[in-house]
């Protein structure tokens, strides 16, 4: 154990002076004043408290998986056979399984068999402008592991393949083409009756093309001066995760971080939106960027910690904090946003990235494991790490930089 006399070390340190402690030989005692003798056990007393709460990231953790089975408990019941919709549809879905809550398998078999029957009633057509609708449709299919390229007799990726189409929404269009694209590592389809064949890259460049002076993104804009705006933005970057690669896609992607950091509010937040918050939560997530990056801090305030500020006893979220009760769309985001943020801690896929393809402990879907402190006794019982210890080396936030 860590005695505080650490005879050992006496002779080879006498009359040195480590750290403002004297150390002195004399038949093979350590020798010191009471004062530091106290010393000693205060450092030890806080390195056990701090082994025995390891990490504030360790609490946040667990409050985080609190809310999202809150969360999501909220957006099931409100949400038993969710349709084709922005609400109450593919954002539900998603976020329901992503977040890995309790969802049944018929519940996923029945909306599946939902949009089989609305495509085959549609004649495969889910929209003629708003390309987004194919999709969010893909991903929430993409989620519970079906085939986007063939429901009812359909393939819902082929639309994508229409490059004017496509973004005649506007960047819009372009951004969730190549997330919907991504998420599983879709070939691009090819499309037939398009005057213009897409493909990925046309999608990043046409992006790019878009991005404003302040580095940012809005959804009229097509470059040069503008507002930003922190959704939009958020949205970009998810869309480039894959295209990190390109030095073009890297350059435009710092400036959007900076654009996003000067962007900011005290709070954590950009301006009175749950939902905006969201977006550039997921997007930070994705680029494998800690939400308690100093960029994203301001006043000691996360972006996270902003949003959960919307977050109702309930487990349903605000859209703004002075509008009328909770709601659904920012609910079903808020799901989605703290789900995005936990699986980055956790290290597992992103949230768009549904090729389970994890950063870490991917194959068994388990956290990191913590020793417990029998073990963290044991290994400070090893005299590197008692000399560690002693002259200053040893971390006290529960991490041992030896």
């Amino acid at each position: 154990m860590l005695a505080c006399p650490l005879w050992q070390l006496t002779k080879k340190f006498a009359g040195k002076d480590m750290g403002g402690l004297q150390y002195e030989q004399e038949e093979g005692l350590f020798m010191n004043s009471i004062k530091n003798k106290k010393l000693c056990v205060v450092l030890l007393l806080v390195l056990l408290w701090s082994i025995s709460f390891p990490a504030t990231a360790a609490v946040m953790d667990a409050q985080l998986e609190q809310a999202i089975e809150k969360s999501a408990s909220y957006v099931l019941g409100v949400t038993p056979e969710p349709q084709i919709a922005v609400i109450g549809g593919e954002w539900a879905v998603l976020g329901l399984v992503r977040s890995e809550y309790a969802v049944s398998q018929a519940y996923q078999d029945n909306y599946y068999q939902t949009v089989a029957t609305y495509v085959k009633e549609k004649n495969g057509i889910l929209h003629t402008k708003k390309y987004t609708e194919y999709s969010r449709v893909i991903l929430a299919l993409s989620a519970i592991g079906a085939n986007p390229a063939n429901v009812g007799g359909y393939n819902l990726l082929t639309p994508l393949g229409d490059f004017d189409k496509t973004v005649q929404q506007g960047i819009n269009g372009a951004v969730w083409a190549l997330i919907a694209l991504d998420s599983k590592e879709y070939a691009m389809p090819v499309n037939a009756s398009a005057k213009k064949q897409a493909s990925r890259q046309m999608y990043v460049d046409y992006i790019l093309s878009r991005q404003l002076d302040n580095g940012g993104w809005n959804l009229t804009a097509a470059g040069g001066a503008g507002q930003a705006g922190a959704d939009i933005t958020g949205m970009v970057l998810q869309a480039l995760v894959p295209y990190q690669d390109q030095p073009k896609v890297k350059a435009a992607t710092e400036k959007a971080l900076d654009c996003l950091s000067q962007l900011q509010k005290a709070d954590g937040g950009y301006g009175d939106s749950s939902e905006s918050a969201v977006q550039v939560i997921v997007g930070l997530s994705a680029l494998g960027i800690d939400l308690e990056d100093a960029r994203f801090v301001k006043q000691g305030n996360s972006i996270l910690d902003f949003l959960l500020t919307y977050r109702q006893a309930d487990g349903s979220f605000l859209h703004t904090k002075h509008g009328q009760g909770n709601s659904r769309m920012a609910t079903e985001q808020g799901l989605y946003g703290m789900t995005a943020a936990l699986r980055a801690m956790e290290g597992k896929s992103s949230l768009y990235d549904m090729t389970d393809n994890a950063k870490a402990n991917a194959a068994t879907g388990q956290r990191e494991e913590k020793p417990d402190n029998k073990q963290m006794l044991a290994a400070l019982s090893q005299p590197a790490l008692q000399v560690g210890l002693w002259y200053g080396t040893a971390g006290l936030s529960g991490r041992l930089f030896v």
